[in-house]
């Protein structure tokens, strides 16, 4: 390695270590460097990924302030637990040239816009319905800890399943700014860059897949609608309702409605106002309501989403276990069993018979969906080893059709993530 070189890497593993980091981003040679090829769209600058001690990373060059600066922005938004790609180092190669490479983590199980876009059928708006409530969601857990992005888009943007609900990461933080709070007029802009984006990133994309032009007007006008989900989900989390003292029964309410999108509440205040009312306000955290819990009673670390769908398989198994004892049953009692008998086998034969796509715990919630779909037709419980061959034939093991396949309720398309 040249010893102009500046090399600050938080994984050090020797294979990473030993990639050729005095050498142009573009030079590099796919004969002696491992990299992959990943159909991510267009981007301002040149990214390539590589393999290194057995994990997928992006290598961005940029200029050399830019790249610390996003370095820096991502390692403040990753200990703020927010969803955004994890940087693992920054290289500068040249001061004099401004020549750097910022390289992150790549973020496994995880989609572009325009992959799974390809898959969303054209005259559904419920499946864009839901990137666009994973968009606004994002922009929210931003705007909360004080980030403003200043360039939100779906091509800076990459999506995992949760459960039956899509998860948004933010990717490309160069114009990220992070203050103590946002004002209004910060929020409506970003918002604004949003909508515009959107707009256009979901045009552009149709255009290029052949979708016929009178979709066009339907796509600007769902992207103009980002604003309302965004501002539902903002006031559910700062209002501040007002109300007399004696109908204290609404603070338990609002607690159980911010725990139900998946928010910690942290803390709750009364204050006297006028007319002999109080104000209420609620301090809320992370949204890992359901994920905290789980964890608490298993140890397991999933998403949100996964979370909620597992803690809802946790309560049946807990139910039976009390109708078996002829007695109550605790979570904590009953999630040890649950673990061993229930998830972790059910988990290894879901995976299976989705070929092993997406992850296990994953495959594990489309099977529960699954199970209950049919119960729910057939008016009885159908059983794991109906769902399951329910589940594998939604699966075929062709990888080119088990990306056309669509998962139970919500339609999200189970396709092979990029990655490993």
């Amino acid at each position: 390695m040249t010893a102009g070189v500046d090399l600050r890497l938080r994984s050090p593993g020797p294979q990473l270590l030993a990639l050729p980091w005095e050498t142009p981003l573009a030079d590099w040679d796919p004969a002696t460097t491992p990299l992959r090829a990943l159909d991510v769209g267009p981007s301002r600058h040149l990214v390539r990924f590589v393999v290194a001690d057995g994990t997928l990373w992006a290598v961005k060059e940029l200029p050399v302030r830019l790249a610390r600066k996003e370095y820096e922005a991502l390692r403040r938004m990753e200990a703020m637990a927010l969803p955004t790609v994890r940087a693992a180092g920054v290289v500068v190669q040249s001061e004099p040239d401004d020549r750097s490479l910022l390289v992150t983590r790549f973020l496994v199980g995880s989609w572009q816009y325009r992959r799974l876009f390809a898959r969303l059928p054209p005259d559904r708006a419920t499946h864009r319905a839901r990137l666009l409530d994973a968009m606004a969601g994002l922009l929210v857990e931003l705007h909360r800890h004080g980030v403003f992005w200043g360039d939100c888009s779906l091509a800076n943007t990459l999506f995992t399943r949760d459960g039956q609900a899509l998860q948004a990461h933010l990717v490309d933080a160069e114009t990220a700014e992070i203050h103590p709070s946002l004002s209004d007029g910060q929020r409506r802009m970003d918002l604004d860059i949003l909508v515009e984006n959107v707009a256009s990133g979901l045009v552009d994309v149709a255009a290029s897949l052949g979708r016929p032009p009178d979709i066009e007007p339907r796509l600007i006008e769902e992207a103009l609608g980002v604003p309302e989900r965004y501002q539902a989900l903002w006031d559910a989390l700062h209002a501040e309702p007002q109300f007399a003292f004696s109908d204290r029964y609404r603070v338990e309410s609002t607690v159980r409605d911010l725990e139900e999108l998946g928010f910690v509440v942290d803390e709750v205040s009364l204050a006297p106002v006028t007319g002999g009312e109080v104000r209420l306000r609620v301090g809320v955290g992370d949204r890992r309501f359901h994920a905290q819990r789980l964890r608490e009673l298993t140890g397991l670390d999933v998403g949100e989403g996964q979370a909620r769908v597992l803690l809802g398989d946790l309560q049946a198994h807990r139910g039976a276990l009390a109708r078996e004892q002829g007695r109550a049953v605790s979570e904590g009692e009953a999630a040890p069993s649950w673990l061993h008998d229930v998830l972790t086998p059910g988990m290894r034969r879901a995976h299976a018979a989705v070929d092993h796509v997406g992850t296990a715990v994953q495959a594990w919630c489309d099977l529960l969906e699954v199970r209950w779909l049919l119960s729910e037709a057939a008016g009885h419980d159908v059983g794991t080893a109906q769902a399951l061959t329910e589940l594998a034939e939604r699966a075929p093991t062709d990888s080119a059709a088990r990306a056309l396949v669509a998962d139970t309720r919500h339609d999200l398309p189970v396709v092979p993530p990029d990655g490993p």
